[in-house]
């Protein structure tokens, strides 16, 4: 199959260019930056891209292609780091710019270049670089630039190598698939053969051999995630041997346990455990308040409950499946190679029992390729219900990460009456299927108020809607000021412990999605 080759140098966006790739119907892979391109190129690869990466080309410790991918004959496009890779492999400079350069940035190229091809000549791209090309390389010319005056684009005047310094695979920039489906189309000639439905089938085959015959038990959210993980594992292993658990951590918003049994027992699985563990969770966590203490405390937990009960209903010699992402993963540092640095970490990525999971060859995570959006098209596919389909984002460790402080009984249900409210009126309102995630976060500080004739200390509650592609990058939700009025104003009148509510305008990067 025609395949566009990605090689990875730890950046945040590199299975997100991955899927851009596919999403132009053309097969991707991706392999670490500083691999031997002996061992990962084949007769299917028609092009390379070199991604960006956390790293700064100039420094001697960084990571670099194999000399192989400038002789091999065929496409490179070097994105941010990698067309640093390309500028200093043919003699050029790379420095450090006295302000990191991130977000939108106007762009004005040429007009004359086949990477620009149908792309008008300004366009809005998406910057996030600390470091920028200062002289180009022999032979290169730029063919486009910045409104800042940093190359934003060059090209080689004999051999088929590229250059941009913006991300054309974040969502946010203008026109680029466009300049991907140039790169890969037009100058690699790669066919597009690829599609979901051959992703299933081509996964059903996989977890065949992973699982080879023996039980497979996955923990279930109820959520987007896990329920269409937990379709695919029926749609490709005999019913009988799917397990499905689901761990009630006390963290869970208001009716969402009796939800998510309905919805588990209308997937048609012969193996249901619904399992109450609230204080099995909540006790350790008593007067924990660092963000990364509570997401190991809540993953050890998560495992410790799975064995006891596993002991109790399961088999020996069972494997662990999850609904992990690509994002899970990148964010814990878990990408390709050994390049990428932690965002955060994930209770389903980077505790020790998973990790250990992983390295015994019994960890089963047929979604640990996508991205949510193509989590929801192949929820369509598989038949499971537009409701679930269409959820917003929840986290695995659930409201323990969007309390700011010690997480508490009082603290957990006055959060979940808020948030209740917030979700319930984005879907009166019409607002709830515009945005891509909305969630209310508990802040650790008190304000004063006044209810009735009397001043009261009372909680802060921040609420949070973005509107993304694919949570990878994310702009803020441009919230009508009547809705939100209205939406503060039934909180803080229904909810007593609520005196005050922020609304979050930051946009990530620099911010993540979640507070925690």
């Amino acid at each position: 199959m025609d395949t566009i080759l990605i090689l990875d140098f730890g950046g945040q966006t590199t299975q997100l260019i991955g899927r851009r790739i596919r999403d132009l119907g053309v097969y991707s892979e991706i392999a670490p930056g500083d691999a031997s391109l002996d061992d990962v190129l084949h007769e299917g690869v028609k092009g390379i891209i070199l991604s960006g990466s956390p790293h700064s080309s100039w420094n001697d410790e960084s990571p670099k292609p194999d000399p192989a991918v400038l002789t091999c004959g065929l496409p490179v496009l070097g994105i941010c780091y990698g067309f640093h890779q390309l500028t200093l492999a043919a003699g050029g400079e790379v420095k450090a710019l006295p302000h990191r350069e991130y977000g939108r940035s106007a762009v004005r190229h040429q007009g004359s270049n086949r990477l620009f091809d149908g792309i008008p000549e300004s366009f809005l791209s998406w910057m996030s670089h600390g470091d920028s090309v200062s002289s180009l390389g022999l032979d290169f010319e730029q063919i486009a630039y910045s409104e800042n005056g940093v190359p934003a684009a060059a090209a080689h005047l004999h051999k088929p190598f590229w250059g941009v310094q913006y991300h054309p695979e974040a969502s946010h920039c203008e026109y680029g698939d466009k300049l991907l489906e140039n790169f890969a189309c037009e100058i690699s000639k790669a066919r597009k053969e690829w599609s979901l439905e051959q992703y299933i089938e081509e996964e059903a085959k996989s977890l065949r051999q992973k699982a080879d015959g023996k039980d497979v038990l996955l923990l279930i959210s109820g959520g987007v995630d896990s329920t269409v993980a937990a379709a695919l594992l029926l749609r490709s292993l005999p019913h009988e041997k799917i397990w499905l658990m689901y761990v009630d951590t006390g963290m869970m918003r208001k009716g969402e346990s009796e939800e998510v049994a309905k919805s588990l027992k209308a997937l048609g699985a012969k193996n249901l455990l619904l399992i109450d563990a609230r204080d099995r969770f909540l006790i350790p966590l008593a007067g924990i308040e660092d963000p990364e203490k509570k997401r190991q405390i809540i993953g050890d937990a998560f495992i410790r409950v799975q064995r006891e009960e596993i002991a109790k209903h399961l088999p020996q010699g069972y494997m662990l499946a999850q609904g992990t992402l690509y994002t899970d993963l990148i964010e814990s540092g878990q990408g390709v190679g050994n390049q990428a640095h932690v965002i955060k970490s994930h209770h389903n990525v980077g505790t020790p029992l998973v990790q250990a999971k992983r390295a015994a060859g019994e960890l089963i995570e047929p979604l640990e390729k996508l991205y949510k959006d193509e989590v929801r098209r192949l929820g369509k596919i598989l038949a499971v219900s537009p409701d679930i389909v269409h959820r917003h984002p929840f986290p695995g460790p659930g409201l323990g990460i969007r309390i700011l402080s010690d997480v508490t009984k009082e603290k957990l249900d006055i959060l979940r009456e808020a948030d209740a409210i917030y979700i319930s009126e984005l879907k009166k309102r019409g607002l709830y299927h515009q945005i891509w995630q909305a969630f209310a976060v508990l802040l650790p500080v008190r304000s004063v108020g006044v209810t009735g004739d009397a001043r009261e200390y009372g909680n802060v509650l921040g609420l949070r809607a973005v509107v993304s592609r694919d949570g990878m990058t994310a702009d803020v939700f441009d919230f009508p000021t009547k809705d939100l009025l209205e939406i503060s104003a039934k909180i803080t009148n229904n909810v007593k412990h609520i005196g005050r509510v922020v609304y979050d305008v930051s946009s990530k990067p620099p911010a993540t999605i979640e507070w925690e």
